[in-house]
């Protein structure tokens, strides 16, 4: 069977209706893309409200309405030939975009495939009484009613191309990407109403938001269109670069809500990046905030942001698709770090920071005014913070724990600190009611409003979780994950304030070294490595073809376990060749060491030491989530107890 000929046809001009059509093809995929058109139009005309009107899911009827500067009689049919448009005139207009339409295509594109009528009026001095309703097909062009504003009505799309109406999905389907085409609309203008009806019942409504200023009113319509959760459950973004335009303006800008991990989905189906006003999907931005997430997040977990990137137009190609939906930047490599910044920045302020204060959100800050132990406030404890970093791996220098030399006069339990208690645990079975160390009476001394948001540690669970009491109730901690995030961020901190010429990590020399049977492979590759090893403060050369020595180790991990911690680095070595690629596998590299320096489980702790941990969780970044994603610590409130227990029902 042949399924090519060869037969010449010859060359000419295809007619203007067919060229019409082959063009809607690219700009009408379905009738989203047609809500999506008007409702851009809409928007550049100014418009404080836009209504769409939906039959059939778009298929038999989309009509959109709008307030906006409306369109002047003369100009009516000339709207609807193709590559005209007020929005651009030169090539400086075209390479400078700031309107959401410009390419003159979509009415024209739409007309081809649809019946479709223009019914506008302008406020304008020749405007007259009345406004003007132009047929697309006939051309004819009426008197008709209408208040300032526009209205395009569309029927039976694609009866002119019915091969491309069986493609579609069904009613319903077609329906909610119609929503979803007006919802990413209203996610950018806050200042504009939405209302979209369906077979005469209405869908969706979103209001105008008249706040104050613009970060509320954005608060206000992403809780209106993604739920309040949303905006409860993420924190603000708001990020400029060092640069400035000619304008005075920041060059790059970046605001708006990223989730926090708690907060992340199965599904990327709540992710929306915004350029200048315009939604797009562009894989610099989305790569650029997923990888603000990479130590945060567990799994295949997708996060969830609203982000808003302000740029010199000048600087971003939005005629790249005929759906005005991909972009191409001219530093894609700035855009990625001002975004990846601006998200990692938001993320880092850790949210214990407000969990002892029941009038703050997630991601708000409390009160430390009264917290000695707040980096704001170093002036009330200076004799403390002169110690040097908590160091959880018990390293002992002169019988002295490094807990011990953080805390040389414990505030815990004195009359002079009144806040914690040094209350021991008491082996099972033994009284537990004779009066607490340091406290008045069988009473626990009461916890200041907005001081210590961890609260006062009172016990050790099994080995694993660290029991606390904050003025909301009971905080449990995961004390694993929190000191390995602890000892994480430490690790990063070193390796990036200690500058090129001390290259890496502080590194300290085994008194023995530590040997152990190793593999080709892991031979091989600490020859291969030896350079990267030292910077990440490791020293192992071959004792012999089949023998690794460890010789040195990083000082915040020199109590650990020096053989295993080789074995896994250089595990991870040989995975991501970190002769090349060692920038991008530095942080897990450091992962890897963190989790090995970690206190274990079944590591009994004393209160002191627990305090001490979740003092220094309350100052450490990211330190809500440990190195894999997983979560350090939980609050259960004093409302959830008495549930529990059904008190007051």
């Amino acid at each position: 069977m042949t399924l090519f000929t060869s037969t010449r046809r010859p060359i000419r001009e295809l007619p203007d209706e067919l060229i019409s059509q082959i063009a809607a093809g690219e700009v009408v995929e379905r009738p989203a893309s047609v809500v999506r058109e008007l409702v851009d139009n809409a928007l550049d005309s100014g418009a404080h409200q836009v209504t769409v009107r939906l039959l059939a899911g778009g298929v038999r009827l989309i009509v959109v309405e709008d307030d906006g500067s409306g369109i002047p009689r003369e100009e009516l049919p000339i709207a609807l030939r193709r590559h005209a448009t007020s929005k651009i005139a030169t090539l400086q207009d075209l390479e400078s975009v700031g309107t959401m339409g410009f390419r003159g295509e979509a009415l024209a594109a739409i007309n081809s495939i649809a019946d479709m009528s223009l019914l506008s009026r302008t406020d304008g001095p020749d405007a007259g009484s009345h406004a003007w309703q132009l047929d697309g097909r006939t051309g004819e062009l009426k008197p008709a009613a209408r208040a300032r504003g526009t209205t395009v009505e569309v029927r039976e799309l694609f009866y002119a191309t019915p091969a491309r109406r069986k493609f579609l999905k069904t009613d319903a389907t077609e329906l909610a990407h119609c929503v979803e085409a007006v919802r990413r609309h209203a996610l950018v203008r806050p200042d504009v109403g939405f209302a979209i009806w369906h077979e005469g019942k209405l869908v969706e409504q979103w209001r105008a938001c008249t706040s104050a200023s613009a970060q509320e009113a954005n608060d206000q319509r992403l809780a209106d269109v993604l739920g309040s959760e949303f905006v409860t459950q993420s924190v603000a973004v708001n990020y400029e670069s060092s640069t400035r335009r000619a304008d005075g303006l920041p060059a790059i800008r970046v605001w708006g809500r990223a989730g926090i991990p708690d907060a992340a989905r199965a599904r990327a189906d709540q992710q929306f990046a915004y350029v200048n006003g315009r939604y797009v999907r562009d894989k610099v931005l989305t790569h650029a905030a997923r990888s603000a997430y990479e130590d945060v997040l567990h799994g295949h977990r997708q996060p969830v942001f609203a982000l808003y990137v302000e740029m010199d137009p000048a600087r971003v190609d939005v005629n790249v698709h005929p759906t005005k939906i991909e972009v191409r930047f001219r530093d894609s490599r700035e855009i990625h770090q001002a975004v990846r910044h601006g998200t990692e920045n938001a993320l880092a302020i850790p949210r214990s920071s407000a969990a002892g204060s029941p009038e703050t959100g997630a991601g708000a800050a409390s009160d430390n005014s009264n917290n000695p132990f707040s980096p704001s406030n170093r002036l009330l404890a200076p004799a403390l913070w002169a110690q040097p970093a908590i160091n959880f791996a018990a390293n002992r220098y002169n019988g002295v724990s490094d807990f011990e030399a953080m805390w040389p006069s414990p505030p815990y339990g004195t009359a002079q600190a009144g806040l914690v208690s040094t209350v021991r645990p008491e082996p099972f079975g033994e009284t537990q009611d004779k009066p607490v160390e340091g406290s008045q009476g069988s009473e626990y001394p009461t916890l200041p409003h907005g001081d210590w948001p961890l609260g006062r540690a009172i016990a050790q669970l099994q080995g694993i979780y660290v029991l606390a009491e904050n003025t909301q109730g009971l905080i449990i901690v995961d004390m694993h994950a929190a000191h390995e995030r602890i000892v994480y961020e430490r690790l990063k901190s070193q390796m990036e304030t200690r500058g090129d010429a001390e290259a890496g990590i502080a590194s300290q020399p085994l008194l023995i070294p530590a040997t152990f049977a190793a593999s080709p492979q892991e031979v091989a590759t600490a020859e291969a490595n030896e350079a990267t090893l030292a910077t990440l403060g490791l020293d192992i050369v071959p004792f012999s073809p089949r023998t690794l020595a460890v010789r040195a180790v990083p000082t915040s991990l020199a109590q650990g376990d020096a053989v295993e911690l080789a074995r896994s680095v250089l595990a991870e070595l040989a995975q991501h060749d970190a002769s090349t690629v060692i920038q991008r596998a530095q942080n897990e590299l450091l992962s890897t060491m963190a989790c090995h320096g970690a206190v274990r489980a079944n590591r009994k702790l004393t209160i002191d030491e627990m305090n001490a941990l979740l003092r220094q969780m309350e100052a450490t970044e990211r330190s809500d989530q440990c190195n894999h994603g997983r979560p350090t610590w939980r609050q259960v409130s004093i409302r959830e107890l008495d549930a529990l227990f059904m008190r007051g029902r």
